[in-house]
């Protein structure tokens, strides 16, 4: 039984930071699913390793366990038993060559079943009763579309085979993940369910530019309501708002809807606001009488 690079099988270094490994794992598991490569006959047991060494990595206690033991991991339960021993007066069983082990690293192969790597170092045989891990995570994306987004709905998709109903909630971002505990694949040895996060995409299928809670339209004004002053009827993803125009608006000009933006991620009856920008829009076509007018209006200036 081989010792196994944990570290080297993510793709990290041994300082990397606990979020570093839960991304290199997720990218590496999206891309290596057994699923997505039924004809990669290895993809399987990879994703297995993928699945262990997260497992080992992604846990404070197994992770300074495995860098404490490294390639002297055969020795790890001696070790625990001399510390133990050290701890209750019964002295120390290592006698010149025994106490000091370097810090390795290790890898990872789970998804049900654990390797023999892996069993030695966590699966506490010493006491009799195998160790209970949590299920593999799974991971699934779910498109939705800015207009869904923007109330609280529910959609029903398939992971695994099973039909699963999710509440998405009003204000969801693009790449924003929820997280569904014990979704995931069964545990090992009666340990916990696994997760499920869903990660979001969301596609704009609407005229609205948002930016946060904060949503951004272009209105068209024509010159003489520009000018003059009066009313413009808009549409809002809540609906149609009459929005007062001022006498001598200039182009580009900003006004701000207060709360007509979009919801604020689970605080409900919060919005963000609405941002119009006027782009006057110059008549064409004149009649000859109209630049007659328009002629006599320019020499007023």
């Amino acid at each position: 039984m081989d010792y196994v690079d944990y570290y080297k099988i993510l793709g990290v270094g041994k300082d990397a930071s606990a979020d570093d490994i839960k991304k290199a794992y997720r990218k590496l598991a999206r891309k290596h699913h057994p699923d997505l490569n039924p004809n990669d006959p290895e993809a399987g047991k990879f994703f297995q390793q993928l699945n262990e060494a997260n497992e080992v990595l992604g846990d404070p206690q197994k992770r300074e366990r495995y860098d404490q033991y490294g390639k002297d991991w055969k020795h790890a339960e001696q070790f625990e038993q001399a510390k133990q021993q050290q701890a209750t007066g019964h002295g120390n069983p290592f006698s010149g060559d025994g106490g000091d082990f370097g810090g390795g690293a290790y890898s990872y192969t789970g998804g049900g079943d654990f390797s023999d790597f892996f069993a030695s170092m966590f699966g506490n045989r010493g006491a009799g009763r195998p160790a209970k891990f949590k299920g593999q995570d799974y991971h699934a994306s779910l498109t939705v579309d800015l207009s869904e987004a923007y109330h609280t709905h529910q959609q029903v998709f398939t992971i695994q085979g099973k039909n699963i109903r999710i509440t998405v909630p009003a204000g969801i971002e693009n790449g924003q993940e929820i997280k569904l505990p014990g979704y995931g694949a069964p545990g090992v040895n009666g340990g916990p369910n696994g997760d499920l996060y869903i990660a979001f995409d969301v596609k704009n299928n609407t005229s609205f530019e948002r930016q946060g809670n904060n949503l951004y339209k272009q209105i068209p004004l024509d010159l003489y309501k520009a000018m003059l002053g009066g009313e413009e009827i808009i549409d809002t993803l809540s609906g149609k708002v009459k929005l007062k125009v001022s006498p001598e608006t200039q182009n580009g000009t900003k006004v701000r809807v207060k709360g007509k933006g979009f919801p604020v991620y689970k605080k409900e009856g919060t919005f963000g606001d609405l941002y119009v920008t006027f782009q006057i829009q110059l008549p064409t076509g004149l009649t000859a009488k109209e630049k007659e007018l328009f002629e006599q209006l320019s020499k007023e200036r």
